[in-house]
């Protein structure tokens, strides 16, 4: 990283509620974990007193199969985030420009100014469209699948063909698969490109966003750069064991995706009709909502005193009038619709008795 621009730098905001009371659908995880989990961190909690095993051979085979690469593409991290860190502390000198989503998660940005480069920023919606001639002014282009906040998905024959041309142009391609295990789309480590790094994160459809564990995959010489610069002992063993026994949990996979397929028609339906949100299409385990003229403020509070936390999406570039709610189980977004409901009749309330004036 760059010192100067580690000191000129900043957090970013993040969905989240330490509050353990309320309800909180401004973090995107899972509400339920694989059976057993329990019993493999106690067991790894035992195996603690050691060092872990620095090669991660049982965890590399897991996420190798879930993916469908080989294992030994597999480079073990403590969540997506450090995947991304990673690869762009491997691809990032400072003067570099760097084509990065907007609307899309914050840290992109934030890591590509603590490498000392320059965020150049493309409409999310926009990204796979870019032609060779700017690829070529940039060492990296950041991917999103699906997108967060907006949910979409990108198509695998896009995604296959703007991987071409970052080939062209000598940019390397990160994708970010965070969310992409909700859905049963491939992999971009199937491409098996030199030039792609992909990110995925364990904890998020898992639903243990607290033990932080991921990988990244990469070919090649990009590879063998990753293998080396990753920290030794990665991961903890208790995240590498509970990773490993996840990521072969196929019916809780199978499971998960059906229900949030049919949770989020249902809840998206309700937003729209019930709510008169504008809701954008989602492959992902959010909505994204525009609830046009309303105060966000207002809304997150009143959710929040029924005992709900949703995200405040006008943290991101370009949403002034935007929330994303994750989706959970059908009780907890029951509860999410009433907390929302309420809101919504007390704005028709004071409205109509403000017609008098």
């Amino acid at each position: 990283m760059d010192p100067e621009s580690i000191r000129t730098g900043e957090r970013v905001p993040h969905g989240g509620e330490p509050d353990q009371s309320l309800l909180d659908f401004s973090a995107n995880t899972n509400p339920q974990t694989p059976d057993g989990v329990e019993a493999v961190y106690a067991d790894a909690l035992e195996a603690s007193r050691r060092y872990p095993d620095d090669s991660y051979a049982d965890f590399r085979d897991a996420a190798a199969a879930f993916v469908g690469c080989d294992p030994a593409q597999i480079i073990p991290t403590p969540g997506g985030l450090a995947a991304i860190r990673l690869a762009m502390e491997l691809t990032l000198e400072p003067g570099d420009e760097a084509l990065v989503p907007a609307p899309s998660f914050g840290e992109y940005a934030r890591e590509v100014h603590l490498q000392g480069a320059t965020p150049r920023y493309i409409d999310a919606s926009e990204l796979l469209e870019v032609e060779t001639d700017l690829l070529e002014s940039c060492a990296l282009a950041v991917v999103c699948t699906p997108n967060n906040p907006t949910g979409a998905a990108a198509d695998p024959d896009a995604l296959t063909a703007f991987a071409a041309r970052c080939d062209d142009a000598e940019t390397t391609l990160l994708v970010d698969e965070a969310f992409l295990g909700f859905t049963d789309l491939p992999s971009a480590a199937t491409l098996e490109r030199e030039h792609v790094i992909v990110a995925r994160s364990l904890t998020k459809l898992f639903g243990l966003p607290g033990l932080r564990a991921g990988f990244a995959v990469a070919y090649g010489e990009q590879r063998d750069a990753l293998e080396t610069a990753r920290r030794a002992w990665s991961l903890g063993t208790p995240a590498a064991r509970v990773g490993a026994y996840c990521l072969r949990q196929e019916a809780f996979v199978r499971e998960t995706r059906d229900r949030v397929a049919s949770e989020r028609a249902r809840v998206c339906g309700a937003l729209e009709t019930e709510c008169g949100f504008d809701v954008d299409h989602s492959d992902a385990p959010y909505l994204l909502c525009d609830v046009g003229e309303r105060s966000v403020t207002d809304i997150l509070a009143s959710a929040r005193e029924a005992g709900v936390v949703i995200r405040d999406a006008t943290t991101f570039p370009g949403l002034e009038s935007h929330i994303r709610v994750a989706i959970k189980d059908r009780d907890a977004n029951d509860e999410l619709l009433a907390a929302l409901g309420a809101e919504m009749d007390g704005n028709e309330t004071n409205d109509s008795s403000g017609g008098a004036d």
